[in-house]
């Protein structure tokens, strides 16, 4: 397995990345593999580690790089404040730019495939999938949006909105007790994804809770997040090959 980190140039600044994909056989389909509030820390890397193990050229970007440097948080007050601000700077709307460099470079790397993607988010990156497919539709088949946060907003940007542009199938791993995804906003997301013409799937998950798939913390729930393992995987097999 080919493990690498670099420095991503965007109109924004330097956006640390780090890429994973098999050492032979390639090229590889491209998954931009979007991370989650606690940021990029060693249980996010082996998941897109053991993502690019079946096949694929994963990209795994450190979204907060508009906020200062790459940064491991823990679970300080002090670190889940500045997390918190963090957040802010990682919008429906700004990961297009980021998208654009990640997939400028990757096209100049033949071990990464030409043409299709697809893109996993989690938590509050659940949305930015959405986001992505909608903005590139000629180029995102597939999508997974893993408890995903915020995925109704009252914004223009909002990823539920505008999504006849969408060709991409995606995927929804929602639990119940979300407070950042709660009950109300499903039959919201349902129906403008039924409009749309969307082909999606979406497990309503009434045991876990947010945060279920990362292993490593309190809210890992191991049946879950093999289900969406599961998914994942069927998901991109079928659309990105």
């Amino acid at each position: 397995m080919i493990e690498r980190e670099l420095d991503v140039t965007t109109p924004e600044g330097q956006m640390k990345t780090f890429i994973y994909h098999p050492e032979h056989g390639g090229p590889r389909p491209i998954v931009l593999y979007l991370m989650d509030a606690p940021s990029i820390r060693p249980a996010l890397k082996s998941m897109a580690n053991r993502l690019a193990s079946a096949g694929y050229y994963v990209m795994l970007p450190y979204l907060f790089y508009r906020g200062g440097p790459f940064r491991e948080f823990g679970k300080s007050d002090e670190d889940m404040h500045a997390r918190t601000e963090l957040m802010g700077t990682v919008t429906p709307t700004n990961i297009l730019s980021d998208a654009e460099a990640l997939l400028a470079l990757a096209d100049d790397d033949p071990a990464a495939a030409s043409g299709k993607i697809g893109a996993v988010g989690f938590c509050m990156s659940g949305g930015l999938v959405l986001s992505l497919a909608r903005a590139m539709p000629d180029r995102v088949a597939a999508g997974a949006s893993i408890h995903g946060a915020w995925l109704v907003r009252d914004t223009e940007d909002s990823p539920h909105l505008g999504l006849d542009s969408v060709r991409a199938e995606i995927y929804f791993g929602w639990c119940d007790n979300d407070p950042t995804a709660p009950p109300e906003e499903v039959p919201i997301m349902r129906k403008a994804l039924d409009d749309a013409g969307v082909d999606y799937t979406l497990d309503w998950l009434t045991d876990a809770v947010h945060g279920y798939a990362p292993p490593g913390s309190e809210r890992y729930d191991e049946q879950a997040s093999e289900l969406h393992w599961e998914r994942v995987h069927d998901l991109f097999r079928r659309r990105l090959w």
